[in-house]
């Protein structure tokens, strides 16, 4: 027979697992999002600075 202990020993493997595995998924969606967010920020900065270099040329 399996002792209380025993079932609580497993319980608690699999409950810190599952916290593991949150942890690391929510740091992958954390460096996605960062990685998103200066992907778009240098996209732009490109944008606002090839429409600044149009203006100068039409200005001239």
């Amino acid at each position: 027979m399996v002792s209380g202990k025993r079932i609580a020993d497993v319980g608690y493997r699999l409950f810190s697992g599952s916290m593991m595995l949150l942890t690391v998924y929510g740091g992958y969606l954390c460096v996605v999002r960062a990685q998103r967010y200066m992907q778009r920020k240098k996209q732009l900065e490109l944008a606002a600075q090839s429409e600044n270099t149009a203006s100068e040329i039409i200005k001239e």
